[in-house]
């Protein structure tokens, strides 16, 4: 790619990105910005991106070759309890708010709802610099990530929601109807769209015999909502999966959490004992679809078994309530956290019935179009709009 820093640009646009997650979602996004003349790309990397407890996922943005407007490191020397997420979010205020009062943004783009994004907004909105908001609207029932996300939507001036329900919660949330934009999820374009490793590449990449079994892709993450139940749930997984050695297991470890590491630390032992088992701490959005397009099924509890695989036609075991509240597909199959229901749920997506079911399904999450959508809002918003931050509650006449 060319570089990003040209003068001649107009519109100064921030994308920020903090996790593996948010950048593989970004990037149709970040690449339709990144060639527009129009458009000076400044885009922000913080949170486990600049972490190699996290993999260092920094050097996949710069290998794309984006270059990089600031590197603001703010997971540095805290834990992942609840006490270090504070810390995490104060250091992410001090952080940005800095780099806001030097840049000047004409515009935000933020994706989710995870705690440090809530405090890099809240340095936003003391700046005055209009945030688009990706992914408003979405219940997420085990985390407290939804109060987040939803303080997010009321800090933002632009929503670009997932699907209708999700847009109609944002307007119930008072944000005027006209600034509430339903474009689908660019998980699902990656999906759709990405140029898939052979299973050859994959294998050489990962140096591990994943194809010598059917396989599953695992994301387990902590429930935040349920830290008396997290190790127990857990080794609840850990048992389930040592009762299917007929089957290879590829896991990506969990994010940037309360009890994240612990998670981590769990996985790796278990592995080390496991043949059939591989932990990897981040795979990129090209091996990630890549591995999930040949794999049995997808299983844990992240957002990606819900959005992205049923685009790719496999089924998603979703375990426990992390994911509770979400539109989901057909090919998801909700199960609780215990082994005896993860085993039954694994029975049933690996019977050739419901993979063909699965391999049919009509994804809720839109077409695949959805970075199209959000840069032609983005630029036409900005090219003949007054962005008036004085925003007034929009109310809805309704009785309950």
């Amino acid at each position: 790619m060319k570089d990003c820093t040209s003068t001649e640009r107009r519109f100064k646009i921030c994308v920020l990105t903090t996790t593996r997650a948010d950048y593989g979602i970004l990037r149709p996004l970040l690449c339709r910005l990144f060639q527009d003349q129009q458009i000076d790309l400044r885009i922000a990397v913080s949170g486990t991106h600049l972490s190699n407890l996290f993999g260092m996922t920094v050097q996949e943005i710069e290998a794309d070759g984006f270059s990089i407007d600031a590197k603001l490191s703010i997971l540095e020397g805290c834990d992942d309890t609840p006490m270090g997420m504070a810390d995490v979010m104060a250091r992410a205020l001090e952080q940005f708010s800095a780099y806001f009062h030097t840049r000047s943004p004409d515009l935000l783009v933020v994706l989710g709802d995870r705690f440090e994004v809530f405090a890099i907004c809240a340095a936003a909105v003391s700046a005055c610099i209009p945030i688009a908001h990706i992914h408003g609207g979405e219940a997420t029932e085990g985390l407290m990530d939804e109060c987040f996300r939803h303080s997010i939507t009321k800090m933002s001036y632009l929503h670009f929601t997932a699907t209708e329900v999700y847009r109609k919660r944002v307007i119930q949330l008072g944000e005027e109807p006209d600034r509430v934009f339903n474009v689908g999820a660019m998980g699902v374009e990656n999906a759709l769209h990405v140029h898939f490793l052979s299973p050859e590449q994959i294998e050489a990449d990962l140096d591990f015999p994943l194809f010598q079994r059917p396989y599953v892709v695992i994301t387990f993450h902590p429930v935040t909502l349920e830290e008396s139940m997290r190790e127990a749930q857990m080794n609840e997984l850990l048992l389930a999966i040592e009762h299917r050695s007929d089957l290879n297991f590829l896991i990506t470890e969990s994010n940037a959490d309360i009890g994240g590491q612990h998670i981590n630390a769990c996985w790796r032992s278990f592995a080390a004992n496991h043949s059939n088992c591989c932990v990897v701490s981040s795979l990129g959005v090209q091996r990630y679809m890549s591995v999930l397009k040949y794999a049995v099924c997808a299983m844990g509890n992240s957002s990606s078994g819900i959005i992205e695989s049923p685009s790719l036609g496999i089924p998603t075991i979703n375990i426990g309530d992390r994911q509770r509240g979400r539109v989901q597909a057909d090919s998801v199959i909700n199960c609780a956290p215990f082994k005896r229901d993860i085993l039954q749920a694994l029975e049933l997506a690996c019977s050739e019935p419901f993979r063909k079911k699965a391999a049919l399904v009509k994804n809720p999450y839109g077409d695949g179009s959805s970075s199209e959508r959000i840069y032609h809002i983005l630029k036409t918003t900005l090219s003949t709009t007054q962005l008036d931050l004085k925003k007034s509650f929009y109310d809805i006449d309704f009785s309950v």
